[in-house]
């Protein structure tokens, strides 16, 4: 946890939690309308990658959100993390 108790949230657990699963839309459904690889996605919502600036791009096309809605995200989930790993 970082100083404010809150634990840094991945954009993968966004996109699972708020867009995927209330729409009923699977990871590997998401890939195929972006035309990007299964496995790109997958990482992204299993947490073992990031989101891209070309991936925040589609899924802000897609999702009807902004890219920089998706690169927020992802740099602030970045920094956090490595304010907890430095204590």
């Amino acid at each position: 946890m970082n100083r404010n108790g809150r634990r840094p949230i991945h954009p993968g657990e966004i996109l699972s939690e708020e867009f995927l699963k209330p729409l009923g839309v699977t990871a590997d459904a998401l890939a195929r309308s972006l035309n990007e690889p299964e496995a790109e996605i997958s990482d992204v919502v299993n947490q073992l990658s990031g989101v891209s600036v070309g991936l925040a791009q589609k899924l802000s096309i897609h999702l009807n959100t902004t890219p920089d809605f998706w690169l927020n995200l992802q740099s602030t989930y970045e920094l956090r993390s490595t304010r907890i790993e430095r204590g």
